[in-house]
């Protein structure tokens, strides 16, 4: 029997969001580069536990690896999950803007796949003193890379009101947030914040209750607002997804699912972009450097069914865009 105070095994822990739908929209990208006598390279630019990654190992016997993710415990985790297939994989301690210099230190110049999975992970939901989840009372941080950088604690005690309603209504699309951050500075001049719990406390002190009935939980977007500015997960996502695409070969494919209109709206244009002829207005004829470069893979965007969500509640919010390289990059 086993040991309930044991933590559950990663792959119990962790159900990779659309799984089966990530890895058929990569496969092609992975085939073309076998039929040109390749080795397919996938960057899982977002490696959390594994999961998806697992999937593509086991899938493609010849497939390489590069498993990228800010969070150190992620990366050990993860890392434990994959020992099978250590010879195949390379796991990086990096942000996923990062994909060109981590490409360049492996010494690889181009990939068949890109696989991204935005916003807060599983590990960092589940582990409570990592200050993400407003449903228990944590240390106020919500940093992804725990090493580095600025906690939540730090913008919600230091910033000016002004900023903090600039953050949480950008962020947060919290229509509440003038209340919100009025409340918390007016709580900080007499002791500053230091959990999660005293946080939600002063939210819901403001957020009226018949709000909840739509928007979920009072918290929900101030936290998701406080994540983004912390981890300046937007604005690493804007250089991101331009990387990703500029990254692929010829057949190779981007792969991303997001998590709220934020994040989709940043991926929309990317893809959107590549995908249109780059031919002035009124130009008689197209040339090959105007003709896209992109092709898109999946109308508008796609979202889990009723059965996924069932299996993996997180899921509920996914959001599936899909890209194929179909010519060469433009030249910058």
């Amino acid at each position: 029997m086993s040991d309930p105070n044991q933590p559950k095994p990663t792959s119990e822990r962790h159900v990779p969001v659309l799984k089966d739908r990530c890895i058929n929209l990569l496969a092609p990208g992975i085939e073309a580069a076998r039929h040109r006598g390749e080795t397919p390279v996938v960057i899982d630019a977002t490696l959390g536990m594994g999961g998806h990654s697992e999937a593509l190992l086991q899938r493609f016997p010849d497939l390489h690896l590069i498993g990228i993710d800010r969070d150190e415990e992620a990366l050990a985790l993860a890392g434990e999950r994959l020992k099978p297939f250590e010879n195949r994989t390379d796991l990086v301690h990096a942000v996923y803007d990062e994909i060109p210099d981590v490409l360049r230190d492996l010494g690889v110049e181009e990939v068949h796949g890109v696989l991204m999975d935005l916003g807060v992970s599983s590990l960092q939901l589940d582990e409570r003193d990592r200050g993400f989840a407003y449903s228990f009372d944590a240390p106020l941080d919500m940093r992804m890379d725990t090493s580095r950088g600025q906690t939540a604690a730090d913008v919600v005690n230091n910033y000016s009101e002004e900023d903090l309603v600039r953050i949480i209504r950008k962020w947060g699309e919290e229509k509440f947030a003038g209340r919100i951050a009025n409340r918390i500075v007016a709580a900080r001049a007499a002791k500053p914040f230091a959990t999660t719990g005293e946080l939600v406390d002063t939210i819901r002190a403001v957020v009226p209750a018949g709000a909840a009935k739509t928007g979920g939980h009072p918290a929900k977007r101030t936290f998701q607002a406080l994540r983004i500015e912390v981890n300046e997960e937007l604005d690493v996502l804007e250089r991101a997804v331009p990387a990703a695409v500029d990254a692929l070969a010829m057949g190779g494919r981007v792969v991303v699912m997001s998590y709220h209109s934020l994040e989709d709206k940043i991926v929309k244009k990317v893809f959107q972009t590549g995908s249109k002829s780059s031919a002035p207005l009124g130009f008689p004829v197209e040339l090959e450097e105007h003709k896209p470069e992109l092709k898109t893979l999946t109308k508008g965007t796609e979202v889990p069914t009723a059965d996924e969500i069932a299996e993996n509640p997180r899921a509920a919010s996914a959001r599936l865009r899909a890209v194929e390289r179909i010519r060469a990059r433009r030249a910058a």
